[in-house]
């Protein structure tokens, strides 16, 4: 409680989950997202404090401006925030253009900032995988581009759940074998100790795609948003990709989206769902909250509540630490095996 009698940000996410409250009513969660950036500077002050909650937090997913998406926060206000609120690192995802190299200036400007970029195969670079694109992604000055992305929102997959008519960017041939050029993009992942993401790939294809990065010898392969929608996996697909050397990313913005939001085109995940799919294998997932969306909560806001309801469903402290501090950080080689 602050000194006008007002209940602060921080005793209202603590009193939200011991009460079994809901911390985003869902016909508010946009209100919210807005009214916040717009509070008074010790509200947001209260917010990004660092008491331990999120301190070595690494965020590998998530999206700010510059963008051709609006989103809540830019790049490098978010670092400072960031770093405010006790984070260890940070990756930002754009599906469109890069943010490595801008990674490199924030750093100019951050000198303690642990910012990483990544690099998104979609229509923007070429009708295809282009690893022409990939290999000046991971020579660009700094070494700060630290994951190689599939296509996202322009995959052949994601067009055809949208029903599309035009072909989105493949990463299988007709006989299901992976294509050379998302070989080739393995290969220059593996060489630089990168990470390769499925991006928006088929659960099916991931597993393929999960084959022919261990026969590569890629060490930081991660299936992406295996929790969420289009892209959900099942506990055996997913368990058949961690046995081919997988990583599995799970993401806390589906249970954020759905009914009365200005994302109620998608379900809303129960976090006792996202619970279940964490319990599935702490040591080879992580949690990336995949937030930064206009319409959305502030992403430390949305990690802070992840944390708290996770550990109210029951999970430990120590699979905590390891899906967004340790396994996030070894991903993007803050830290050795």
């Amino acid at each position: 409680m602050n000194d006008n009698g007002k209940i602060n940000r921080r005793d209202f996410i603590k009193s939200s989950v011991l009460t079994g409250g809901v911390l985003f009513a869902q016909a508010a969660i946009p209100a919210r997202a807005m009214d916040f950036l717009s509070e008074k500077n010790e509200d947001k002050n209260d917010m990004f404090t660092d008491d331990g909650l999120v301190k070595g937090v690494c965020d590998i997913h998530l999206h700010c401006r510059p963008d051709s998406r609006e989103r809540s926060v830019d790049e490098y206000g978010f670092m400072q925030d960031a770093m405010r609120a006790g984070y260890r690192a940070v990756m930002f995802k754009s599906n469109d253009f890069s943010c490595h190299d801008r990674t490199y200036i924030i750093r100019q400007a951050l000198p303690e900032a642990e910012c990483f970029g990544s690099f998104c195969m979609n229509r923007v670079h070429g009708d295809k995988v282009n690893p022409f694109a990939a290999q000046k992604a991971v020579e660009t000055s700094g070494g700060l581009c630290r994951c190689i992305w599939m296509p996202t929102l322009d995959a052949a997959y994601h067009y055809q759940c949208e029903g599309r008519k035009e072909k989105g960017i493949p990463v299988l041939d007709d006989n299901r074998q992976v294509l050379p050029e998302v070989v080739r993009v393995m290969e220059i992942c593996a060489e630089a100790g990168i990470i390769f993401a499925t991006g928006h790939a088929s659960p099916k294809e991931s597993i393929t795609l999960a084959r022919k990065a261990k026969e590569i010898g890629v060490d930081k392969f991660v299936v992406t948003h295996a929790n969420s929608h289009f892209w959900k996996m099942t506990a055996d697909q997913i368990k058949q990709c961690i046995d081919l050397g997988a990583y599995i990313e799970y993401c806390y913005l589906p249970c954020l989206w759905g009914e009365g939001t200005k994302m109620s085109q998608y379900p809303r995940q129960s976090i006792g769902e996202l619970a279940g799919f964490v319990r599935i294998d702490p040591s080879r997932s992580f949690i990336s909250t995949d937030l930064g969306q206009a319409v959305m909560p502030h992403p430390i806001e949305g990690m802070r509540d992840c944390i708290l309801k996770l550990l109210a469903e029951g999970i430990p402290q120590s699979d905590i630490d390891l899906l967004v501090r340790h396994n996030p950080a070894w991903l993007i080689g803050l830290t050795q095996h």
